[in-house]
């Protein structure tokens, strides 16, 4: 409770300034701006042989000293921070201004560019302009926004208080655009399919349901694009990718949220060694512009993404890590019971795929190929023409992450449509149903392919060394907040001495 008063005194104090702006005439939360120049341009202009050039610049301030008649200001905006300077000598009227703002508050600052008697890159300002008041108080430099919570919830104070975070999304946007500018490169076209579909396909997910009121049909937020993309093959589209939102109704974790970036794409006449060939190649780019050696940090880890990458199969690393063969049922089921898998009512592909993950995953680290998986597990993945309980797929695995996912693609409809009621009768949901529009779509005749899907929020996590989904997701799904107070409890109790954020 005493926190909770605090907080309102500080506020209180922020709006009866607010009113004492506006009795001057002023608009607390200003208007356009213009000839603002980035306050990085704006230090790399200084010329000690001409100090009198004249700058304008805005930004938020994170350091606020006032010492009677002068008063230092540090402003940040998304290049850097930079020092103004602001006398009671130059601002005339202005001062009446200057002494009413606080940490937080968005300024235009227009003057003339110096150094101080410490050597510090100063704007001694002529003509101030407040552009937002901030009523409520951020977070203390020391401090930051530390609470996890508050970060992902309030993702704005995040950004302005933690310059390292606002470095992670600009990594993220740099990141895609160099998926985009390669894959154009290799000829691919950018498409969008449809986020709301008809009929849950393309992966083995639990989709959230939604409502037409006009047409009074039930849709599904896409768990994958992959059908429609295969279709845009049949179409004679031979190289189509897209960058898309994709929605699992399924838990939360560190490397999973209900709503999250894949980039998938289908590659006409190759195969998934083709798609292998590619995702090594895309991954070593994005690496080698943050790394000469190709090492990065991940979490505890060192990984090592020089290439070549080894190609090993599902079967082998089975054996090798979970100390069995994949057809010898009795030495599976004795395993997974050991580890607590709840195999009674499990098929045995389940089982060998629950005892892969629990068993085999931890142990791959460096960027690793995991292929030719058991056919049962690939509904939609052509067979080896030397041995059909083996399914041409590959999953890569990095950081002991899975990152993506190919297939040659099966483009026999019969065998397909087969496949598909295979799947629908170990399923339980009434939902699960038939794409008969899709069979239709592959009589017509899909040309042989690879395709692949990779997730570009764990990508970005492995690049950036971010430990969770939710830090390289701008505003990841979180329970309600009920009534608890986040941002509003940080108190300029929390700045030090100089008022610092």
């Amino acid at each position: 409770m005493e926190k909770e008063r605090a907080v309102s005194e500080y506020e209180q104090a922020r709006r009866e300034k607010l009113a004492k702006l506006r009795d001057l005439g002023i608009d607390p939360f200003g208007g356009r701006y213009e000839g603002a120049a980035s306050l990085a341009d704006i230090k790399e202009r200084y010329d000690p042989d001409d100090e009198g050039q004249v700058v304008k610049g805005a930004g938020r301030i994170v350091l606020h000293r006032d010492i009677g008649g002068l008063i230092f200001i540090t402003l940040r905006d998304r290049t850097g921070m930079l020092q103004i300077g602001l006398s009671k000598k130059l601002l005339g009227q202005d001062w009446q201004v200057a002494k009413l703002l606080d940490l937080g508050d968005i300024l235009g600052a227009e003057g003339t560019l110096g150094r101080t008697k410490t050597g510090e890159i100063t704007i001694w300002v002529r003509k101030l302009s407040l552009l937002a008041k901030a009523t409520l108080p951020p977070p203390g430099k020391w401090h930051g926004l530390q609470d996890v919570e508050a970060r992902y919830r309030q993702r704005y104070v995040d950004l302005f208080s933690n310059p390292k975070v606002m470095k992670i999304f600009e990594d993220r946007a740099a990141i895609i655009d160099t998926m985009r500018a390669y894959l154009r490169e290799k000829g691919f076209i950018e498409v969008e399919t449809p986020m709301m579909q008809p009929l849950a396909g393309g992966a083995a997910a639990r989709p959230f349901v939604t409502h037409h009121n006009t047409l009074d049909m039930d849709l599904y937020l896409r768990i994958a694009p992959e059908l429609y993309l295969k279709r845009l093959l049949v179409g004679g589209m031979e190289k189509v990718f897209e960058i898309n939102k994709n929605f699992r109704n399924e838990g939360i974790s560190t490397q999973h949220n209900p709503e999250f970036t894949m980039c998938e794409l289908y590659q006409a006449y190759a195969d998934y060694n083709v798609m292998m060939d590619l995702m090594e190649e895309l991954v070593c780019l994005l690496v080698r512009q943050r790394s000469r050696d190709m090492k990065l940090e991940f979490e505890d880890l060192i990984i090592d993404y020089a290439p070549p990458w080894p190609r090993r199969t599902y079967g082998e690393l089975f054996a090798e890590h979970v100390g069995c063969e994949m057809d010898d049922t009795e030495a599976l089921r004795k395993k997974a019971r050991q580890i607590e898998i709840p195999e009674a009512n499990m098929d045995d592909t389940i089982v060998i795929s629950e005892l892969f993950e629990h068993l085999v995953e931890d142990h791959l680290i460096n960027p690793t190929f995991v292929k030719d998986y058991p056919a049962e597990l690939c509904v939609l993945t052509k067979r080896k023409a030397d041995d059909p309980k083996i399914a041409e797929r590959f999953e890569l695995y990095i950081g002991r992450m899975e990152i993506s996912n190919a297939y040659t693609e099966l483009n026999d409809p019969q065998v397909q449509q087969e496949n598909f009621r295979i799947q629908l009768r170990g399923q339980k949901q009434t939902m699960a149903q038939m794409d008969e529009d899709y069979v239709t779509a592959l009589k017509y005749g899909m040309p042989p392919a690879g395709g692949m899907g990779f997730g570009i929020d764990r990508l970005v996590m492995l690049l950036t060394n971010s430990p969770s989904i939710r830090d390289v997701i701008l505003f990841p799904l979180m329970r309600p907040a009920a009534d608890r107070k986040i941002a509003t409890e940080i108190t300029e109790e929390e700045t030090d001495e100089e008022g610092v954020i």
